[in-house]
């Protein structure tokens, strides 16, 4: 019964690391977004992913066309509220690249609405506006992650009461 159980374990794990699907994506950070418009997609995430209040932390933007192609030179501003009330402006500023990260600090906790303004892109003159809500940490935020540790280590608990006697017990022989 021992060995059949082992078999099994060895087996789900072995197919759980096999590449059953051609494609993969990446793990989308818990503080990102994206938003199609006006024929461009931006991406907006911050670094670290729940970003602490008065802290410097990174804000990540990325911009691309509709055929998912870096955009090579922009020009972008940016607008942020907290409870209808304008807490901060990022004044326009020309991008090479696709990508622009720039350090920012939170000052208040809790939601955000970030608003990214691209000006004259391509043929478009104007401005495109695409509106996103980021968060600051919260205490819940440190329950998320003191939750997914206490459940890491009663499954590893639980797994060292199931096998580690049996371990020693053949160990003995």
């Amino acid at each position: 019964m021992t060995t059949k159980r082992s078999i099994f374990l060895i087996l789900v794990l072995l197919f759980s690391y096999s590449p059953i699907l051609n494609e993969a994506y990446g793990h989308s950070m818990f503080n990102s977004a994206e938003k199609f418009y006006g024929g461009y997609r931006v991406q907006v995430a911050t670094a670290p992913e729940f970003p602490q209040v008065n802290e410097p932390s990174q804000f990540l933007v990325r911009v691309t066309d509709a055929d998912f192609e870096e955009v090579d030179r922009f020009r972008m501003g940016m607008r942020i509220s907290f409870h209808d009330q304008r807490v901060d402006t990022i004044p326009p500023t020309s991008i090479e690249g696709g990508h622009w990260d720039f350090d920012y600090t939170w000052r208040n906790q809790g939601n955000h609405i970030v608003q990214v303004d691209l000006y004259d892109m391509g043929e478009k003159q104007g401005i495109l506006t695409y509106t996103f809500n980021m968060g600051t940490q919260s205490p819940f935020g440190y329950i998320f992650f003191i939750a997914i540790t206490v459940g890491a280590l009663c499954f590893a608990g639980i797994m060292g009461y199931i096998y580690l006697p049996k371990i020693f017990k053949k160990s003995k022989l």
